[in-house]
């Protein structure tokens, strides 16, 4: 059974990730790909559709601790006093006493405390051009004794295709006397190195090994295509050595150094993991269908590239340091879009893929009841206008930050305000993605402006020609029509789209991209009316109402969802624009609490449930994190302690 999303800790290797559970699953991980399908679905499932544990098999049986049909079973022990963990049996399902990244890595440690001793298991992907030989996914676990002497159990169930593909596993003998474990199906295989041995019984491999206080004992599971010849063996020290000296090479380029550091460096690092390093394209999340409504629909594949959530994400990058991150983006940006940018997709694959075609897998029961599981996003067809000022945007910082100029990006950049100019008066889905009508949505008009003035002002600064008189005169149209059409008079306060009375946490943006100063009185009359109508009990912010005056769910779905993470944190930068920085710190700090124990967000948090609900971990909630650290620590935030 999975844990609750925030018992998960992600590693990866910057073109997949794995997530990890307290008790030493992994339950979800996708090869060769973020964007593959699932060699491990338990996450979505049950352990019938795949799963890897490793974890202490001497824990005294806690109530919960085993299946009930094995308690009977558990209770043997052998002469030397170790627990007899039955062959049906898996790896007790026991939380870890402790765990932790080490240092600024994605090198995960969790550490058991038994009757017996102490052990650590370390779990990491070493980064693809760091391996020797092909550049295969790895994924390493080192278990290692740290006091005593602990019984371990290894239980791996590979299942192919989501679960649904049971694969053909047998061992391989080699000359020197070793031997290999390999699971096939199709165009994949997976191969198993461990220094223990293993076996396989009901469907499963299973390796029985103890472990003493200094020794270390290293598991590894490679993936490769099943036409090519196997891959080799890794050394799994070694590549502990590599990916460490990696990640710490990679932080020492921040150039953030204030107040929140922690929080904000393991950020950068969860956003720099969920970038695909051949093309540069960064998914909003490694993970499909964790549901934003636990029991619910509103559950969507997030492993694609967002244009708005890749942009915000390159902005964040720029302004700690990382251009190369910037010079990659742009370069996957200008591939993608290629040379049609008047059919811009708000999402394509990571390699630029435009075909997602949205579809449903029946045979997972999904995050704890969520259903349907699916695979794909049928939102890639949809009109939004506001991606248009986020690329721009971006686009723009990347200039004004040194990075080396492109004439294809200058182009790109003129062809879109000429598409806007054509089409910015026209409906569409909106920031959120709804499934219901098409709407003049203030933000998507707000962002369209932002495309305009920033490529007013490229060419103002350049010498390039440009229609830059009727493009001054397009964005004063749009602000006009903003505020005319997108503010109501009577609250107060602009509106989620024109004619609407509903308000929408998008609004918050609009003093912070410049469409209007902080200090103007619709600008607070907003995020007062925002923390009146779309705040929880417990302070933080919902994105809109789900259902609108006439009873109705505004955005096309049934059901409800939590507080969106960064719609709260852009509400603690808009409290510090206005000079309310005490209640921005104190919202800053309730939101950091929200983060599980290794500092990970999801999408959402349920006010109800008081859990983190939606794709994990989410880059449109580290973004902003490390934005308002940022605008925090300029705001004088601290001179009040």
């Amino acid at each position: 059974m999975a844990g609750r999303i925030e018992d998960y800790a992600l590693i990866g290797d910057m073109q997949t990730a794995a997530l990890v559970s307290r008790d030493g699953a992994v339950d979800w991980l996708c090869l060769p790909r973020f964007d593959s399908p699932a060699v491990f679905a338990g996450l979505l499932g049950t352990d019938e559709h795949g799963f890897w544990r490793i974890g202490p098999a001497d824990v005294p049986p806690a109530p919960a601790a085993f299946p009930q049909v094995l308690q009977h079973e558990l209770s043997e022990f052998e002469s030397s006093g170790e627990l007899r963990i039955p062959a049906t049996a898996h790896a007790p399902a026991v939380p870890a006493d402790r765990r932790r990244y080490r240092g600024d890595s994605l090198i995960l440690e969790q550490e058991w405390d038994t009757e017996r001793g102490s052990v650590r298991v370390t779990d990491f992907m070493p980064p693809r051009h760091l391996t020797e030989g092909s550049g295969v996914p790895q994924m390493i676990r080192i278990v290692e004794g740290l006091s005593g002497r602990v019984r371990m159990r290894s239980a791996l169930r590979m299942r192919f295709s989501y679960g649904r593909v049971v694969p053909w596993v047998h061992r391989i003998d080699e000359p020197d006397g070793s031997y290999r474990t390999v699971a096939v199906a199709g165009p994949d295989s997976v191969w198993l190195d461990g220094e223990a041995e293993s076996y396989g019984r009901n469907l499963t491999t299973y390796s029985d090994f103890t472990i003493r206080k200094g020794e270390r004992v290293a598991f590894a599971l490679t993936w490769q295509a099943s036409h090519l010849r196997a891959p080799d063996r890794p050394d799994a020290e070694a590549a502990l050595a590599a990916t460490e000296e990696f990640w710490r090479g990679w932080v020492e380029q921040c150039t953030f150094s204030g107040h929140y550091r922690e929080p904000v460096i393991r950020s950068l690092i969860t956003l720099k993991a969920l970038t695909y390093a051949p093309t540069g394209g960064i998914v909003a999340a490694p993970t499909t269908s964790l549901p934003e409504d636990i029991g619910g629909v509103r559950n969507w594949d997030y492993r694609y590239t967002w244009l708005r959530d890749a942009a915000i994400t390159l902005s964040s990058l720029l302004r700690t340091g990382y251009r190369e991150e910037a010079r990659a983006w742009r370069e996957w940006l200008l591939r993608a879009v290629a040379g049609d940018p008047e059919n811009l997709q708000i999402m394509y694959g990571i390699a630029g893929e435009r075909e997602l075609g949205e579809m449903e897998l029946d045979w997972l029961p999904g995050y704890e009841g969520s259903t349907p599981v699916r695979t794909g996003n049928g939102a890639a067809d949809q009109l939004q206008l506001d991606v248009y000022g986020e690329v721009v945007e971006a686009l723009h910082l990347a200039h004004m930050t040194g990075l080396a100029r492109s004439d294809h990006a200058h182009l790109l950049q003129l062809k879109l305000i000429g598409y806007l100019e054509k089409h910015w008066t026209e409906p569409d889905e909106g920031i959120w993605e709804v499934r219901g009508p098409r709407r003049h949505f203030v933000h998507s008009k707000v962002m369209a402006w932002v495309a305009v003035d920033r490529t007013i002002k490229l060419l103002e600064g350049t010498p390039t020609d440009g229609p830059i008189e009727r493009w001054r005169k397009l964005r004063d149209d749009i602000h006009r029509d903003v505020c005319d059409k997108g503010y109501d008079t009577e609250r107060n306060t602009f509106t989620q789209y024109y004619g609407g009375k509903e308000l929408d946490a998008s609004l918050l943006l609009i003093p912070q991209v410049g469409f209007l100063p902080p200090d103007d009185k619709r600008v607070i009359g907003t995020i007062e009316a925002i923390q009146r109508e779309l705040l929880t009990e417990d302070g933080f912010v919902l994105r809109y109402p789900t259902h609108g005056q006439d009873g109705r769910n505004v955005d096309g779905l049934p059901g409800d969802e939590g507080a969106f993470l960064a719609c709260s944190f852009w509400l603690a930068d808009d409290l510090a624009m206005i000079g309310r920085v005490g209640e921005a710190r104190d919202l800053f700090e309730k939101l950091l609490a929200l983060r599980n124990d290794v500092g990970l967000l999801a999408e959402e948090w349920d006010p109800r449930r008081k859990r983190q609900v939606g794709n994990f971990p989410q880059a449109f909630s580290h973004v902003p994190l490390i934005d308002t650290a940022l605008r925090l620590n300029a705001s004088g935030a601290y001179q009040e302690r």
